[in-house]
Parts: C-alpha cells; structure tokens; sequence
C-alpha cells in the first residue's frame, strides 16, 4: 500500500529552453512533441472539417429541407454562435481543469451532434444539431492553442502554429471538395457531410489518449456559470437582430432598439459579473494589457473575412457559375493554398527571428486588397483573376490568424494561459458569426434586389416570375429555370456576392490599422516565463533576453535577508511580483539586481503577495536574480528604459522524492532495501537504499508521473505510480509484503545425486497450485515472494512424494526431497 502527499500542487512547467522536458528532464524533441500533437491536430482538423465540409452542400441541404437566405446563414451561424460564446467558457475550465480530459469532451460532444445533425428533417433541427456541434467545435479550437502553450516555448511556439495552420489549410480545402464529392454521389448524399467526420474524432480520441501527456494543476474552483450565459445572451440577441434586420423589420423600428439595447444591458451585466466573479471566465484585467486588447480587436475584424470567404464563395460556384458542390470545392484551392503557405512560412520563420509584427501588418493589407478586389467580382468574370483575388485573401489571413494568438500567449503567466488564448479565439469567431449573419443579411436583400431588376427588364414573362417570387430569395435550383431567367439569377448572385466582399473589406483595412498600433516584443525562449502584464497593467516594450542557466547562479544568492524594499532608492523602479509555476505568490523570495559586470546594485525580499521592489540606477541592460527556498533560482536579463519596468519572475520548483519502506505486517522499518525511480519510458532516474528507519530521499527530480520500485530480501517487490509535486517534496509510504524463499535440491535415493527433470509443485492450505518449477542439472528448485503458513511440496519424475511444509520468516532454505523407484 503506498500514499502520497505531496507538498504542494501537483502540476509542473518547463524549467528552461524551449520545450517542456520529458521524463527525463530533458527538453521534449520535435519528434516527441508532435506525437504528442498528433492527436490534437487530428481532432482541430474534425473541427475544421465540420465547419466546411457543409459549404459547398448547403445549396443542397436548404433545398431539401426548405428555407431561405435566412436559413443558409443559421446553418454557418448557428455553429459559429455556440463556438463563440463557448470558447472563453472552454479556456477557463482549461485554467482549472485537465486539459486532455477537456479535448476529449469536445470531441465526443461534436461526435454526438453530427450523428443527430446527419438525422435533420428540417432546417430548425439542423440548426439545432449545429449548436451542438458548435460547443464541440469551440473546445477544439480553444484547447488546440491552450496546449500548445502549454507545450512549447512562444519562440518556437511559430514553427508548430504553422503546422496547425496547415491542419487548417488542408480541412478547409478538404472539407469543400470531400463535401462537394459526397453530394454529387447518388449514393451518398449530403446527410453523409456530418457522418464522415465522426470516425476521425474517434481516432482522434483514441491517439490523444495515447499521445498526450500534460501536468495536471488541480487546485480549488468555481466555475462562473453567470458570466458564461451572460455573454451567450448577449451574442445570440445581436445575432438575431442582425440576421432579421431589413427583412423581418426595418433597421430602424422598435425591434431594433429593443434587440440592441437588450444586447448592451447584457454586455454590462456581463462585465459587471465579470468584474465581481472570483474566476471568470474572461478576466477583464488582461484588457490592461494593450496587446492583448489590440490582438482581441483584430481578430475580431479577422474573423469577418475568414468566415465569410468560406461561405459565401460556395454560393457564388454554385449558383453564379453553376458549378457542381465537387467543382466549387476544387476552385477555391487558390485561397486554401495562400493560407496554407503563408501560415507554414511565417510560422517557420518567427521561429527563427522571434519577430512577429511584420507578418501582421503585411497579412492585414494582403486581407484587404483582396476582399476589395473580391468586390468587384460578377458572375463572368474570369476565373484566373478570381484566383489571385482569393490566393491575395489566404496568404493574408494565414499571416493574421494564428500570429494573433501568438503575440497574446507571449504576453501573459502561465495561468492566465487558457483565458488569454480563448479571448482572441472568442473574438475571431464572434466576428465571424456577426459577419456571417450580417453579410448574409446583406446578400438576401441584395440578390432580392437584383433578381427583381432583372426579371422586370425581361419584358412580360420576367415581372410575372418576379411577381409570382422570383425575387423571394428563397434557394433557387438554376437546373429547373429557362435560359433567360437563370442568366438572371447568376447575375445577381455573382453581384450580391460581390457586394458581400465589398462590405467586408473595411473590416479587412481595420485588423490592419489596429495590427500597426500592437508593439512587438520579441517572443520568450522559454515555457510560461511571461512578465504578466496582464496583471501589472503596464507594458515594458522591451522582453527579457533568455535567462541564463540556473545551475550557474552562485549558492549565496539563497541567503538574501534584507527587508522588503518598500520605497527604491535613487533610480527607475524595477517592480513586479514573484510567482510559482501554479501562480502562487512565493513570499520571502529574495530578488537581486546586479550589472552586467557583476556587482550588486540592489536587494529586496517578495512580501507575502509576492511583490518585490528594486531601483536601478539608469537605463540599460541588467540581470535580475531570484531565489527561495524549494525552488530554483532564476536569472534574466531585463533591459531598463526611461520609465518604470514591470517584470514578473517565474520559479521553477526544486521537486524531491522522500519515503520510507516498511513491512505491511508488523510496519517495522526496512533496512537495505534497493528503491528505484523510473519515468514513464521505463529509464532510470535514480536509485538508493533504505536507511535504518527505512527512510530514502532522491532530491532534484523532474515534475511528473514515475514509477517508484522497491526490493529488499525476505520480502515481495514493489511498484508504485508516484507522481512528482511541481515544486517541494512529495513523501510516500512503501509497505512490503513478507516474501518467504523455499529451495531446495531433487535427489536419487541411491547414490542422492542431483536429479534432472523432476516436477516440483507447491500448494497452499487450500489445495490450490501456489507455483511449479522444474529442475535442471543440478536438481535445484526455488519458489520465492511467499507467504508466511501452511504449504503441499509434491515432487514428481519417480514415485510422486508429498510432504507438508511450514513457512515463517523469511522461508526454508535447503528442502531437500529424495525420490527412488520402489524397492530402492
């Protein structure tokens, strides 16, 4: 029987470098980390593939199951509504809770709506299914970033966003095509759109279980359900109002004013609950952050140009070009493949530079030329401009889209990780469910528009099909329509798709005006060593340098005893807050400020907030020194301007593995007993023996789960699963079961030589086998690990012999048995 308590909360983080370590302390390869985001990449692309794989058969689908515009739109906005009001609830419970076990949920909440989804027998049910499906989704996409952060350092954090960029890539031009093929095939038909993706959630079940392996912070929590249907309240009422604006009412009418005041006073209650919630789910003091509020702000108009070029181009292939659901999928491969590249690009080569910025002012004016060019489309013209519109598009948001995550992750402590991530994605899609049901809005009353103008200018046979609502805007099956009147309805759906891409390129130029304001600050090298200025409310403008080794700190800096500094000296403040790997505040750390020659310039111990306060002496380059007990020292390098800095320390805890090993029996202390500790590979970590008091201790071991192996004569081995504290000690018991030893040799009874061959079984009490062996040469047997009692020895080869035995303490040694042929 073992316990363990540790001494501390259990979780950890990388120390240094760029990758989290594996189980033997040793930064994670490339190798490893994408096995361990196989899975999740896996599950991202189910989430992609759900929200475009519908695209290109939705035409279809709201022919079958009846609607309009309206209901075209819902289908796209009823998924991004749920994804949207969910995402922050996601990074939340990502701050609190497993992050694999949370993955895993969404995956099987998305599993369970596509199969009802598959069912739909009318557009209100599908919508509904698309909701479900949109919880899923949300989760997806939230923890997708989540983890990866968690994971890998914001440096080369790039490399492996440009993989998930390309996930994103190939979902969304194979989503389109496979939706497309599916509708084209007899045989199948769209309902099969929602079935195809469940087997690839499955194995991407199957493989996250497998694969992923995180640190687990458990820690007391309340979960803010107010806030969480608060700004679901608030999103669904605008969304409403946008979606039946100038087709159910007018703009300006009484329903306006009800639906948008009713969305404000949501909004306010939101923010006040928000504001008084002890964890909620977006902590509005990230918005004293700039970056963060800037990067919110442009994904926001981000996501208005995402979402809408995967769904309105669908419309225009297939009802301004009469292209079939297949053939749409395969000509929008140009901005699939933009997006593709530039996210792969830019990805690879922020790792490499840790600069950022660059790539999000160009992808914001590529987003913008594009759209603006988009606009101008109509149902002739060619499709090789219609290429390099769209490639113009995808290279932009490829550039924008998960770079506008990354400058926000590198911004905030590790646990504020979950909430941070999921703001930006709350914003991206919440851009992309208003743009979707705002442009879809546009579109209906702009196509309505059109068809009507061209019906009447056909003469007598037009205005008849207009007044008998050609002009409804309902889905029209061009294959059913003469010749002059389908020439109308592609003009006016090549138009109306135009005008949609021409109402959202403003949207495009305002990401990219809000990009110019973010400042760059070149990305850490390390896991969760953020300054938290979220939580300071300042920005530095300047990002420390990779720290150096802590193994090179000097021993003295631990035995720091000066008060806490509560006014600096003559200086520029230098002040901040000492933090855990969990977060919590690590009263009486000492923090040293010394020049880049080595002399000491300052000292402070952390108060009981963990707050510390130096002063240095000008601008320029200095190295901040940390320590406290049961913990590693850390040493960064801060650069100092003009004004005060704000700089929040990270320490890794120094994480030990202490016990005792006892008889279960009698709880007597074992001494000499061998303990060994192994990670999760099966290599060694570290071994030792018992002491007297049966007491062992291995110091400097990596936080995580391990196997802990004890052996000691006379008794059982032992294995326990022993999971490492991030930072103190964790203690175990080891209680071993008594193991008694029987040997003995097989003899002749003539000349009492060794004999070979002989079977030798051994039964307990109850007649039942306890074990067998069978000897060699040298007539030995040995049974071990047994217990103390009453046992059967038969041996067998000549005339069985049976015989009684007695075990106690630590065994027989030297049982001897003879056996002879009768009359021997």
């Amino acid at each position: 029987m073992a316990t363990t308590t540790p001494a501390g909360v259990r979780g950890g983080h990388a120390r240094h470098g760029g990758h989290a370590p594996a189980g033997d302390g040793a930064p994670m390869t490339h190798r490893q980390i994408m096995e361990a985001l196989s899975g999740l990449l896996l599950g991202m692309f189910v989430a992609i593939l759900s929200s475009t794989i519908v695209s290109n058969a939705l035409p279809h689908i709201i022919s079958d199951l009846g609607g309009g515009q309206s209901a075209y739109t819902w289908v796209v906005t009823a998924s991004l509504l749920a994804m949207t009001a969910t995402t922050p609830l996601w990074g939340k419970l990502s701050d609190l809770f497993s992050k694999k076990l949370l993955v895993q949920i969404a995956l099987v909440i998305y599993v369970s709506g596509s199969i009802v989804a598959g069912l739909s027998q009318s557009s209100g049910m599908l919508i509904a299914c698309r909701v479900v499906q949109g919880i899923g989704v949300g989760g997806l996409s939230a923890l997708a970033q989540i983890i990866m952060a968690a994971m890998i350092s914001p440096r080369e954090r790039g490399r492996y966003s440009g993989y998930l960029g390309a996930t994103f890539a190939v979902a969304t031009v194979g989503g389109p095509l496979l939706g497309g093929l599916i509708t084209d095939t007899d045989w199948l038909g769209w309902r099969w759109c929602f079935y195809v993706g469940v087997p690839f959630a499955i194995i991407a079940l199957i493989v996250l279980q497998k694969t992923l392996k995180l640190p687990v912070v458990k820690r007391d929590v309340k979960v803010d359900w107010t806030g969480a249907f608060l700004i679901s309240a608030a999103v669904s009422l605008l969304l409403v109002w946008v979606t039946f604006a100038g087709n159910k009412y007018d703009w300006i009418s009484w329903q306006t004013y009800a639906m948008v005041g009713g969305s404000i006073v949501l909004g306010a209650l939101f923010v006040f609950a928000e504001s008084r919630a002890s964890e909620p789910i977006i902590p509005l003091r990230l918005f004293r952050n700039r970056t963060i509020t800037l990067a919110s702000l442009a994904s926001l108009f981000v996501g208005v140009a995402m979402f809408a070029g995967t769904v309105f181009f669908s419309q225009y292939f297939q009802l301004a070009r009469g292209k079939t659901p297949t053939m749409s999928g395969v000509m929008t491969i140009p901005m699939i493949g933009g997006l593709f590249i530039a996210s792969t690009v830019s990805g690879q080569v922020i790792t490499k530079t840790g600069k950022w910025k660059a790539w999000l002012v160009s992808g914001g004016v590529l987003v913008t030329a594009g759209l603006g060019l988009l606009g101008t489309m109509r149902y002739d013209t060619p499709y090789w401009h219609l290429a390099i519109y769209m490639a113009l598009m995808g290279l932009g948001i490829g550039m924008m889209m998960q770079n506008l995550v990354l400058c926000t992750q590198n911004q905030v402590s590790p646990a504020d990780l979950g909430s941070a991530s999921s703001v930006v994605v709350f914003f991206r899609s919440l851009g992309g469910a208003v743009g979707v049901s705002a442009l879809g809005a546009v579109m209906a009353n702009r196509v309505t528009h059109y068809v009507t103008d061209g019906l009447t200018a056909l003469g007598p046979q037009g205005a008849a099909a207009a007044k008998s609502g050609g002009g409804s805007g309902t889905i029209p099956d061009l294959a059913t329509l003469p010749a002059p009147i389908r020439t109308v309805i592609e003009s006016a759906y090549g138009h109306g798709v135009g005008d949609v891409f021409l109402y959202a390129a403003p949207c495009a130029l305002l990401a990219f005006l809000i990009t110019l304001f973010i400042k760059e600050i070149p990305l850490r090298t390390a896991v969760g060593a953020a300054k938290s200025e979220a939580e300071s409310g300042s920005e530095s403008g300047q990002a420390p340098a990779a720290a150096p080794a802590a193994a090179s700190i000097p021993a003295q800096t631990t035995s720091v005893e000066a008060p806490v500094t509560e006014r600096p000296l003559d200086g520029i403040p230098v002040r901040g807050t000492v933090r855990a790997a969990e977060g919590a505040p690590v009263a009486s750390a000492a923090v040293t400020l010394i020049s880049l020659g080595g002399s000491q310039l300052g000292r402070a111990v952390a108060g009981p907030d963990g707050g510390y306060l130096l002063a240095a002496p000008g601008a320029g380059s200095y190295v901040l020194i940390a320590a406290a007990d049961g913990f590693q020292p850390q040493a960064s390098t801060v650069v100092v301007g003009t004004e005060a800095l704000a700089y929040d320390i990270l320490l890794s805890g120094t994480s030990g593995l202490t016990g005792a090993v006892k008889a279960a029996e009698t709880g007597a202390p074992v001494e000499g007993a061998m303990v060994i500790v192994t990670d999760v590979r099966g290599d060694l970590l570290a071994t030792g023996k018992s002491g007297a008091a049966g007491e062992f201790t291995f110091g400097e071991l990596v936080p995580g789960q391990v196997t802990v192996a004890v052996n000691a004569d006379g008794f059982r081995p032992l294995a326990l699963p022993v999971e490492i504290a991030g930072y103190g000690v964790t203690r175990i018991e080891a209680a071993l079961q008594a193991g008694a030893l029987v040997q003995g040799t097989i003899r002749g009874g003539g000349d009492r030589r060794p004999l070979a061959d002989a079977r030798v079984t051994l039964l307990d009490a109850a007649g039942n086998v306890v074990a067998g062996a069978t000897t060699g040469d040298d007539g030995a047997y040995a049974f071990a690990d047994l217990n103390s009692g009453e046992y059967t020895l038969i041996a067998t080869g000549y005339p069985p012999v049976a015989g009684s035995l007695t075990v106690t303490g630590r065994g027989v040694d030297g049982h001897d048995i003879e056996l002879a042929h009768p009359g021997e």
